[in-house]
């Protein structure tokens, strides 16, 4: 017998576990995040007014899977459509609870007078984004999504349809010639005395953190699907990165006193949060002192140059200074999360890298009539 609850948030994070198995490469947010997250008095997209709701469905007592639903006003009025979303859709290879998940996603999109539903968005296009369909064995990196091939072949079966394509990939740094980036342009840009070069550490955080959302908010404008984000809901999602970051291998570039590019990249936190299961218990410490002795893996967050300065080759020159910086402190390979296919420029730059797609994703949407 299927039950499907609302709002049993210790279910909504217990999920995965159950519905994929230990031996699966994905890795769960921690339950600290998934908890906030779905506070509607700290999270800001729901502060702002935006509904949400999450929903389990459970076999014999155990949760075996979980989707989220919301809708993003500002996202609707930027782009002009009138969807709602849906998010962590994690779940066992299980016709009827894909189908009770989905259904009782598209319920609330219908009450919310949405026309068409979309997913995943975990939350919003600014953070984790599709549903995988190629590449299923490859391990991901802090900020990628992961599911195993059924979820994508339910989602069809529920008469949704892929679409925006995207890939993460991997570098290896080891073999990587970072000089490939530097075009006479990069090397101008790495020259220029307009730029100021600064890292992103603890002393400097706050500041550079507004410097870089400034960054973000100009140079993806004209992103498909992007919205700008308020101070608040940047640090709402950036905050906790003061803790992790290693400041040798972020960047910010600064001109006439402005934000004009920034690369934000972390080492990769998902063997730390494979091993404590997603929470902090008593081996946090231990596995986190693991983690920061053995950095071999980090992720590009994402980077972005600010609309005046692009063209300018300062794109290209952060990320040479950012994979100069990786290989002298010893790490060896390098996520990106994902890069649309319409994003030409940026695959361009990962290819001369040697990038190797790790994953395929893309979003699942279906027309509510």
């Amino acid at each position: 017998m299927l039950e499907l609850r609302e709002g049993d948030k210790r279910a909504f994070f217990e999920a995965p576990f159950n519905a994929y198995g230990a031996g699966s490469p994905y890795v769960t947010p921690m339950w600290s995040d998934i908890d906030r997250y779905f506070d509607a008095t700290k999270n800001p997209l729901f502060k702002a007014g935006n509904p949400f709701r999450i929903f389990t469905t459970h076999r014999d007592g155990r949760a075996i899977g979980r989707i989220s639903a919301h809708m993003h006003e500002a996202s609707n009025t930027r782009h002009n459509t009138n969807r709602a979303y849906f998010g962590y859709f994690d779940v066992a290879d299980d016709v009827e609870a894909a189908t009770a998940l989905l259904g009782a996603a598209e319920r609330f999109a219908r009450e919310q007078g949405a026309n068409e539903i979309a997913g995943n968005f975990n939350l919003t296009a600014m953070q984790q984004l599709g549903v995988t369909t190629e590449g299923f064995a490859a391990q991901p990196y802090t900020d990628m999504i992961y599911a195993p091939p059924h979820v994508a072949e339910l989602l069809k079966h529920n008469e949704y349809e892929p679409t925006f394509p995207v890939g993460t990939w991997e570098i290896d740094l080891t073999r990587a010639n970072p000089e490939a980036l530097l075009n006479e342009k990069a090397r101008a840009a790495l020259n220029d005395p307009a730029y100021e070069w600064t890292s992103i550490d603890r002393r400097n955080f706050a500041a550079r953190l507004e410097d870089a959302r400034h960054a973000l908010n100009d140079g993806f404008d004209k992103n498909p699907m992007f919205v700008p984000l308020t101070r608040e809901e940047y640090e709402f999602h950036a905050k906790e990165m003061m803790w992790i970051l290693d400041p040798r291998v972020s960047c910010c570039v600064r001109a006439n006193g402005q934000a004009a590019g920034v690369v934000v990249c972390i080492p990769d936190l998902n063997p730390f949060m494979k091993a404590v299961r997603g929470e902090y218990g008593w081996n946090a410490p231990i596995e986190f002192i693991k983690q920061r002795l053995n950095r071999k893996r980090a992720v590009i967050i994402y980077y972005s140059t600010a609309k005046a300065h692009q063209g300018r080759g300062l794109n290209s020159a952060m990320l040479y200074r950012v994979l100069t910086n990786l290989r002298a402190a010893g790490y060896e390979k390098l996520g990106i999360t994902w890069v649309a296919d319409v994003n030409a420029a940026s695959l361009r730059q990962v290819e001369k890298l040697g990038g190797k797609r790790l994953h395929r994703l893309h979003l699942f949407r279906k027309a509510l009539t």
